[in-house]
């Protein structure tokens, strides 16, 4: 392979803070996975994080959010950047029987194989990945 080749893919998505699109933001990612096995699971956790970004940060409303999608041989990544105003990174919780919200991420970390929080008060950015051939939690070697 040429040095300055690559067999990964990446796709960049920008979307206004409001509710309608979490909705684009799925058809978007199916339509770039049309086919893999990985879809499905993949649409369920953009769904997640860029809910989270417009519900619990500044991405809400007048702000935005920025989706990333890297596809490779091995990996899919998928990434939502928020505009932070939170002071404190996303992470799992573990809610109440009756609460509202709470539970995306728990289950983004369940379905995803791996799950970083980068970032600051600023803007965290959530990156979900997903190892072709394996079961969600396993790995990919």
């Amino acid at each position: 392979m040429h040095e300055y080749t690559s067999t990964a893919r990446v796709w960049g998505l920008t979307c206004p803070g409001f509710p309608e699109e979490v909705s684009r933001a799925r058809r978007w990612t199916r339509d770039i996975l049309r086919g893999s096995p990985l879809a499905d699971d993949a649409e369920l956790i953009v769904s997640e994080l860029s809910a989270n970004a417009i519900l619990h940060t500044a991405s809400g409303g007048a702000g935005s959010f920025h989706l990333a999608l890297a596809v490779s041989p091995k990996v899919v990544a998928l990434s939502v950047t928020d505009e932070g105003g939170t002071g404190t990174a996303p992470k799992v919780e573990q809610p109440s029987m009756d609460a509202v919200h709470g539970r995306g991420l728990g289950m983004v970390s369940v379905i995803a194989h791996r799950v970083v929080v980068h970032g600051s008060h600023s803007g965290y950015t959530v990156t979900a990945e997903l190892f072709t051939g394996t079961q969600p939690g396993g790995h990919p070697c």
